[in-house]
């Protein structure tokens, strides 16, 4: 840029300034310093004309940014009598985007336009050749954020100046985008009417699905094979499905499909819970499939399914344990309230003994862990997937093969039959939870611990920050559990995203030679990368950005789910960093060792000798 003095009388508020149009700017905080001090900051400005010209009357400069510093010195000028030039940047002649942008840049700065605003400016600069992924670097902001902005040209005229007006809030906008241009007049339609009701806000999703929007995520078959329509929220990245007729068809189908794999399984009953009904946790008791228990499916209005495998009523429950009596007294020794008095005075005794024998505990948590109870309610971590290509990675994969190695390791420690998916629900026993309770006491603490820590690794959430911190913590390196498969680079769609993975595992010039190919090409040459095929080094322990721990993403668009969670729990892991906590073996730990409380409770248990399988149940505890 070239810095000149240039006269009040030779500029010109430009039409790329972003604030050109509406009220005059408001220079009350400006006005008393430019008093004092002048204009010390430049303006950007850029020649429109020639001295002695054609057009000699008009203006050589118009300013692309610094609109209220110009007024603030016109007004001092008329107050004085005396113009002192301004200080000016002169930037390029010709080059409107540069002009756009750079006014956008102060003035975003200074204070953030309303949204509409941001959109006529941001359309402009589409207009000149930028696209999004370049107004993003220019301003800051993700690529997903330029989007959400653009998306505003969706909306009829009227509906913006609306929003800019502040007559509509950003959730009604928000559900406005989804709507097509004859859904937005017949929304404007209601608005005019005062005799009708207007949906807004959450009400207008409501309204623009027709009672009810079900988001693709509840969907338990396989989107790519979808026939409906599915509509996205350019405001954010939520996807529905357009017509909920067609939803339900596929989700019915898919729910029939699941139900009469349970049935093939051996469960001897599958219950469909149908609309109105509702599955109370505390209505069930958990039994295996020898015992009775059967499968609920639970639908939700929203098209939400939940498999409740193993459960049986509470009065099938009671009706199981009953004992065989032919002759019942005529008259009780207790009455129901003296019971009720004795009950909860054991119930007292006992609670005091468990809370000072924390290898008891340890042994009764457990055991509520894989039987349940009605206090208790476990459920393992189901793993949906969102196909079938999918469902078998994981299946395969080396993490889940070393996972079933020591499950099967502890089911056969407990004794459970061996054709059990799971140790949580899977026991047997004719005695229930008591049994089971009697069975760990012959255990070993080590036993127990590898037991519980199956237990908690089957029934831990997936895809929720406790991944996140737990992979961190201990330091997992997804290298030695994992590989790249044909499903992975399958679900890859983004451009951006590919030409990295082709820059990461053949090299920058592959990727460069191939920017312009399509995402197949791309896609295999990224697969000949792993196997080292078609000319091809072979790359070895490769894992991808979202995969580690911690994460990191491949653009600066956001929209990767490890990122963000990993970004949410990342103020705990640099609070224990600036307590200087000791490092050495913390990631070679298990979750329970590492935490002090939990050593301190089992060192005199460890120490103990063992209980022998054949000691009295007395004697054991």
């Amino acid at each position: 840029m070239e810095l000149k003095h240039i006269d009040l009388a030779d500029l010109s508020v430009s039409s790329a300034n972003m604030r050109i149009r509406g009220r005059a700017p408001d220079l009350t905080n400006i006005l008393p310093s430019v008093r004092v001090r002048g204009v010390l900051v430049p303006l950007i400005v850029r020649a429109v004309g020639e001295a002695g010209g054609p057009d000699t009357g008009s203006p050589r400069y118009e300013i692309v940014a610094g609109k209220r510093r110009f007024y603030a010195a016109m007004a001092i000028a008329e107050e004085s009598g005396e113009a002192e030039p301004l200080p000016c940047a002169v930037i390029a002649a010709g080059d409107d985007a540069a002009a756009l942008e750079a006014s956008l840049i102060e003035n975003v700065a200074r204070l953030d336009p309303d949204e509409v605003t941001r959109w006529e400016s941001f359309t402009r600069l589409v207009r000149e050749g930028r696209d999004p992924q370049a107004i993003a670097l220019t301003f800051g902001l993700t690529e997903l954020q330029v989007k959400r902005t653009l998306a505003l040209g969706n909306l009829l005229p009227r509906i913006r100046n609306l929003y800019r007006r502040g007559e509509i809030d950003a959730a009604t906008v928000r559900h406005l985008t989804l709507a097509s241009k004859t859904r937005q007049r017949d929304w404007l339609a209601l608005l005019d009417d005062e005799s009708v009701y207007c949906p807004t806000g959450s009400q207008l999703k409501a309204w623009l699905f027709g009672g009810a929007s079900i988001p693709v995520a509840v969907a338990l078959f396989d989107l790519d094979t979808y026939a409906g329509e599915i509509v996205s929220d350019l405001f954010g990245e939520e996807r529905y499905f357009a017509d909920t007729a067609s939803f339900w068809t596929a989700q019915t189908a898919a729910i029939k499909a699941r139900a009469e794999g349970f049935r093939e399984a051996g469960w001897s009953e599958v219950v469909v819970l149908g609309a109105g009904e509702y599955f109370h946790s505390w209505e069930y008791e958990k039994r295996s499939r020898a015992k009775g228990g059967k499968v609920i499916i639970d639908v939700g209005h929203g098209g939400d399914v939940t498999i409740h495998e193993g459960v049986v009523t509470l009065k099938e429950a009671r009706r199981q344990c009953q004992p065989d009596v032919t002759d019942k007294p005529k008259r009780p020794e207790l009455t129901t309230k003296l019971t009720n008095y004795i009950d909860l005075h054991r119930h007292a005794a006992v609670r005091a003994r468990v809370a000072s024998e924390p290898d008891i505990a340890i042994r009764l948590m457990l055991a509520h862990a894989i039987v349940g109870s009605g206090l208790w309610n476990v459920r393992v971590e189901p793993q949906r997937a969102a196909s079938d290509a999918i469902a078998e990675s994981v299946e395969t994969c080396a993490s889940e093969t070393m996972f079933d190695e020591r499950r099967r390791s502890v089911l056969t420690t407990l004794g459970f039959d061996a054709e059990t998916s799971n140790v949580t629900g899977g026991y047997d026993g004719e005695n229930g939870i008591s049994g089971l309770f009697f069975a760990l006491l012959a255990l070993s603490n080590e036993a127990v611990m590898e037991a519980l820590a199956v237990v908690m690794a089957e029934t831990l959430d997936a895809g929720t920050a406790l991944i996140e911190t737990v992979g961190r913590h201990l330091a997992i390196d997804m290298a030695d559990l994992f590989a790249v498969d044909q499903a992975m680079l399958d679900l890859i769609k983004d451009r951006e995203t590919l030409d990295a993975l082709v820059a990461e595992t053949a090299g920058q010039v592959a990727a460069d030679a191939n920017a312009k190919a399509t995402g197949k090409v791309k896609r295999q040459i990224v697969a000949d990368s792993f196997a080292g095929s078609n000319g091809r080094a072979r790359v070895e322990r490769f894992v991808p950005r979202w995969m580690t721990f911690p994460p990191s993403a491949y653009t600066a668009r956001g929209g990767v789910e490890t990122v963000s969670r990993a970004a949410a729990i990342e103020p705990l892991f640099q609070a224990i960093s600036e307590a200087e906590m000791p490092a050495d073996g913390a990631a070679e730990q298990s979750s329970v060792a590492s935490v002090p409380a939990a050593d301190e409770a089992l060192e005199q248990s460890q120490d103990a000798p063992e209980p022998a399988a054949d000691t009295p149940l007395a004697e054991a505890a």
